[in-house]
């Protein structure tokens, strides 16, 4: 690779695996230092130590609000300074309301929204004060229309791109760019509830994709001129048509 990213910092949460893990790969590939930040000790270990030394693990329970708030502290202290912050760790639930169980709903509404939130609040002074950076979510097309076989997912993914759309406006005059991808399904620990039949379905039809996918995507919003900023990526399958 060119190597787009060098000099520059990157932080990405729930690196440990999917989506997470290839974006930090692929940023370090383009030259950057990553700190990957995830609350599996041991998985980020382990991977970090395979990555190289400018990969860089942090463990975080992003569902603890005191750690997640002072993740920023913590990024500064391992690469001093932070140039893109990658809000990726997420979860997920499907299936019909009225079957549901809502303390899973309370796990997957704050992780994904208000944990999601609280990242970016703690990387903004920061980046505001240098005057650049970049704020990338990782959303879903669910964010984009609503997905009836997964209410609660949809309506975290609409708060996250409300989010987007306004904060985007909020700090631009400060020189930071905020955007998010929105793929369609990607093969992730993510759809580890999905029914056997409905998974081996969608591999067999091409409705799936992979997480490199994502990160091409994601690379792509970060390398481009600080004079253009890419608000929404929606990726997606050929064989989906929404």
């Amino acid at each position: 690779m060119s190597e787009r990213l060098s000099g520059k910092t990157a932080a990405v949460t729930g690196a440990a695996s999917g989506i997470g893990l290839e974006c930090a790969k692929h940023m370090l590939a383009e030259g950057a230092k990553v700190v990957l930040i995830d609350h599996a000790a041991d998985r980020l270990s382990a991977i970090c130590d395979e990555l190289g030394p400018d990969a860089h693990p942090l463990v975080v329970d992003l569902l603890d609000g005191s750690q997640t708030s002072g993740v920023m502290n913590e990024i500064v202290r391992t690469v001093g300074s932070l140039d893109i912050f990658h809000v990726n760790a997420g979860a997920y639930v499907g299936g019909d309301v009225a079957d549901g169980n809502p303390d899973e709903w309370d796990k997957v509404l704050n992780l994904n929204i208000n944990s999601a939130f609280r990242c970016a609040h703690a990387v903004l002074p920061h980046m505001i004060e240098r005057k650049t950076g970049d704020i990338v979510f990782t959303s879903s097309v669910a964010g984009m229309i609503p997905v009836v076989w997964e209410p609660i997912y949809t309506a975290s993914k609409h708060a996250v791109q409300a989010f987007v759309h306004t904060l985007r406006r909020q700090v631009a005059p400060h020189g930071l760019r905020v955007g998010s991808v929105a793929p369609g399904p990607v093969v992730t620990a993510l759809l580890d509830d999905w029914p056997k039949e409905k998974m081996d379905e969608a591999l067999a039809n091409g409705s799936l994709m992979q997480p490199t996918e994502v990160a091409d995507a994601v690379i792509y919003m970060l390398t481009r001129p600080r004079t253009i900023s890419i608000r929404d990526i929606v990726i997606l399958p050929q064989s989906i048509d929404i």
